[in-house]
């Protein structure tokens, strides 16, 4: 057989072993070392298994990943998503639909700490959603917005998906977090506009809360000033050059470390092993994942099969515009049954020799991937942050799917918002950098 056959072997595999539950890293791995046995020899292979795992746990470029994720889980577990909530609550409460919007300008604030969609949707979930009930919410809409509210987190930076996508596609990690903001700001924007025609509409859908003085709302933003700071620290730091992504990383875990422990008075033991706990687990997953990514990335490289694909589709004379809808539509359907970490990590070194072919700006590409993959997280049947948010809420999962349809529709017109004007992902890496 050829190495081009033998490539298109390993993927078909590879998508069997996704849908057997096969973990995605040790199927890579198992299948990349497979392949490339298969093409170069099994001493190349070997030399390929001993190379990349070192390789990859020694490169200090990948430090940015368990720092990032040490500063979200440091975010999770001190409970700042409440002082957020409670802030935005505060302003916003009293209009029709209102405590759902602060759900979603909640789960902006969190998620420019957090990073993680799941981690996102479960924290928000568990502070709103009584304050929904308590004002007689519709299950409908207070679900569809934590789920929706949840996808937050992996646009808006710092963002754990850009971060690997960054790292696979040899992409500047400060330019893919200046190009994230302003589409996250723009999603959160048409979410909680959503919100304000579905209670136009129905108004029994979102009635108004309790109204506050204006010194409970000052009280309330006093609650979320280092939050702020830190967002600020981090963020603006590598904008402005200042901070590497690597420092800015080690800062901000330090600095959420500093406002845990401040937080959790009496729990401190606690808050710190359970957060390095859950960051280690998520830190080892994360890695299996990348190794298998290099090593079946190396396969596919050898096997010439993105290279292929590539002259073949160059051949047929389509439009760069139809290849990148071909592309996403791809990530859109993998989204509805696959993590985003793995979707990236497989799917980016497939991919880009197309990008590169048809000039596409890989900074812009970036951005859309990981759109699409949070579509994907709350797409029936089998949206990921839908099933997270049904066993929070405890409501029926046809509730959860019918809650959501109005946000999937939003997440379809900011997409094409997105490729009708790239300049709105790429006016601030264009500025700053």
């Amino acid at each position: 057989m050829t190495p081009f056959i033998i490539g298109c072997l390993g993927m078909a595999l590879l998508v069997v072993a996704i849908f057997l539950r096969v973990p995605i890293g040790m199927g890579m791995i198992g299948i990349g070392a497979l392949g490339f046995a298969a093409i170069s020899g099994v001493d190349s292979a070997l030399a390929i298994l001993r190379s990349v795992p070192y390789e990859t746990y020694v490169n200090y470029n990948y430090c940015v990943v368990p720092l990032f994720l040490i500063m979200g889980n440091f975010a999770f577990k001190s409970g700042i998503s409440n002082d957020l909530y409670y802030a935005v609550h505060k302003l916003m409460g009293k209009v029709k639909g209102g405590l759902a919007m602060a759900t979603i300008a909640a789960c902006g604030g969190f998620a420019a700490i957090c990073g993680s969609s799941v981690a996102c949707a479960v924290t928000m979930g568990v502070v709103a959603l009584p304050e929904m009930k308590k004002y007689k919410y519709d299950s409908g809409l207070a679900t569809g917005v934590l789920a929706a509210g949840g996808t937050l987190g992996i646009l808006i930076p710092p963002s754990t998906i850009m971060i690997l996508y960054g790292i696979i596609a040899e992409q500047s990690i400060g330019e893919l977090f200046m190009a994230g903001f302003l589409p996250g700001i723009l999603q959160a924007a048409m979410y909680m506009a959503m919100v304000g025609w579905l209670v136009k509409r129905k108004p029994e859908l979102g009635p108004a809360g309790s109204s506050c003085s204006v010194k409970e709302k000052v009280q309330a933003l006093s609650r979320v000033w280092s939050i702020i700071v830190l967002f600020v620290l981090v963020i603006g730091g590598i904008y402005s050059g200042l901070f590497t992504p690597n420092e800015a990383a080690g800062i901000g875990a330090f600095g959420a470390f500093l406002l845990g422990i401040s937080k959790c008075k009496g729990q401190r033991k606690k808050f710190f092993v359970d957060s390095m706990v859950e960051s280690i687990a998520t830190t080892g997953m994360s890695y299996v994942i990348m190794v298998g990514a290099m090593v079946f990335g190396y396969f596919l490289a050898i096997s010439r099969v993105p290279f292929e694909l590539a002259e073949l589709i160059g051949a047929t004379g389509a439009s760069p515009t139809v290849v990148l809808l071909a592309i996403l539509a791809i990530l859109l359907l993998l989204g509805c049954f696959m993590d985003s970490m793995a979707i990236v990590l497989l799917t980016v070194p497939i991919f880009m020799p197309l990008i590169d072919k048809f000039g596409i700006d890989p900074i812009w590409f970036g951005i859309l991937v990981v759109r699409v993959t949070e579509m994907g997280l709350i797409t029936p049947p089998v949206g990921l942050n839908l099933f997270v948010i049904q066993g929070v809420a405890n409501v029926p999962m046809a509730k959860v799917f019918r809650g959501v349809i109005p946000f999937i529709i939003v997440d379809f017109f900011h997409l094409f918002l997105l490729l009708a004007f790239p300049k709105i992902t790429l006016l601030l890496p264009q500025l700053l950098m």
